[in-house]
C-alpha cells in the first residue's frame, strides 16, 4: 500500500501530516486541540472566532482564541462578514496591533477564514456560507485579509446554498487568487451536516486550483480517510465528528494511511484519553459546563455508556466526576 500520510506546505508553514482537526464550535477548546495534537493530527484548528468581538477586544472572545506551544502549528478560524473588523482581527491575531498582556497569547500560525458554517446565528450576521452567494464579497474580504497580514491564509468552504445553487468552482478560484490552502466541506448549506457529503467536489475543486484542497466531510473511520484522499486525489483530510471524545481517531488514521493497519480502540482507551484531557482541562481553566459536555463525547458507544453517562450528567464539579469515574 503506498503511504498517503504526507506533509502539507500551508505557506510558510510546513504541517508533518495531512490530517487536520475541524473546527468545531463548542467542542475545540484548548485542551481538546492539545489531545488531539498529541495522538497526531497535522494540524489543529479553533473554534469559530467572531471577528466583529475580536476587533472590540472582548474578553471572552480572547480567551476563546488562546493558543499555546504545545499545540503548535495551530490555525484560528475568523467568521465575519464586515471588512474592516476582519481587518483588525487578523491584525491583533498577528500582534500587529492591540499589544496587551490578554492578547499574546492568542497568537496563531494560520488565519482560516469560514465560508462554510450552516449555523443560522452566523447567516443570520451574513457570515459563514452565506457569503457564498456573494462572491465579490468573498473576493474583497479575502484580499484585504491577505493584504492585512503575512501569517498563512486559508479559508473553509461549501459546495453552494442548495443543490441548484452550487458554485464552489466560482469561489474556489477566487479563494485561489489569495490563501494558501482551500479546505472544502463537500455539503451544501441547506444540508448542513445531514444527507451525504459529495466528495466528486472535492476532486473538480482539486482540478481547478493550484494551492493545496483538503477534503472533508463523511471520513468516520481510517478507511474513509484513506478512500477520500485515492478517490478525489485532494492533499489532505479534515476529520469533524469522527474526533468528538475520540482524539485517537487521528493516530488510528495516520497509522492506517501510513502501513495500512491500524489497533481497534476499546474502553480503556476512551477513559485514558478522558483522563488526560480533564488533566489539561484543569491546567488551562477550561469552564466545568465544557468540560462535562466534553467528558459526555467520551463516554458515548460502549456498553454501560448509558448509565455512566447518566451519572457524568448529574456530577456538580470537576472532583465529583473524576471520583465517579476513576476511583
Amino acid at each position: 500500500m503506498a503511504n498517503l500520510l504526507r506533509s502539507i506546505k500551508i505557506g510558510k508553514i510546513t504541517l508533518d501530516n495531512n490530517i487536520i482537526l475541524a473546527p468545531m464550535a463548542g467542542v475545540n477548546d484548548l485542551s481538546f486541540r492539545q489531545l488531539c495534537k498529541e495522538a497526531g493530527a497535522g494540524l489543529v484548528t479553533t473554534e469559530m472566532i467572531s471577528a466583529n468581538a475580536l476587533a472590540r477586544f472582548n474578553s471572552a472572545t480572547i480567551r476563546l482564541a488562546r493558543v499555546q506551544s504545545d499545540e503548535r502549528p495551530v490555525s484560528t478560524q475568523l467568521f465575519g462578514q464586515n471588512v474592516e473588523n476582519l481587518v483588525r482581527s487578523a491584525k491583533i491575531l498577528a500582534g500587529d496591533i492591540g499589544d496587551r498582556e490578554d492578547t499574546k497569547a492568542i497568537r496563531p500560525d494560520i488565519i482560516d477564514f469560514n465560508l462554510g458554517c450552516p449555523a443560522q446565528k452566523v447567516l443570520r450576521q451574513g457570515a459563514g456560507s452565506a457569503l457564498l452567494s456573494r462572491p465579490a464579497r468573498v473576493k474583497e474580504i479575502l484580499k484585504s485579509l491577505r493584504e492585512a497580514t503575512d501569517l498563512p491564509l486559508t479559508v473553509k468552504i461549501r459546495s453552494g446554498l442548495t443543490d441548484r445553487k452550487k458554485n464552489y468552482i466560482e469561489i474556489a478560484k477566487i479563494c485561489c487568487e489569495f490563501v494558501d490552502m482551500i479546505s472544502v466541506h463537500a455539503r451544501t448549506q441547506a444540508q448542513g451536516y445531514s444527507g451525504k457529503a459529495d466528495w466528486d467536489v472535492i476532486a473538480k475543486i482539486k482540478e481547478a486550483v493550484d494551492v493545496p484542497v483538503v477534503g472533508n466531510g463523511d471520513v468516520f473511520t481510517p478507511e474513509d480517510a484513506k478512500k477520500m484522499l485515492e478517490e478525489t486525489g485532494c492533499d489532505g483530510v479534515m476529520v469533524g465528528r469522527a474526533a468528538l471524545g475520540n482524539p485517537m481517531v487521528f493516530t488510528q488514521i495516520g497509522d492506517y494511511l501510513k502501513t495500512g493497519k491500524y489497533e481497534k480502540l476499546v474502553r480503556d482507551d476512551r477513559l485514558k484519553s478522558l483522563a488526560r484531557y480533564l488533566v489539561l482541562a484543569k491546567q488551562h481553566g477550561i469552564g466545568f459546563s465544557i468540560l462535562k459536555k466534553q467528558s459526555l463525547y467520551f463516554l458515548r458507544d460502549f456498553p454501560g455508556s448509558v448509565r455512566l453517562r447518566g451519572s457524568v450528567a448529574r456530577c456538580e464539579n470537576i472532583d465529583a466526576l473524576e471520583k465517579m469515574l476513576f476511583s
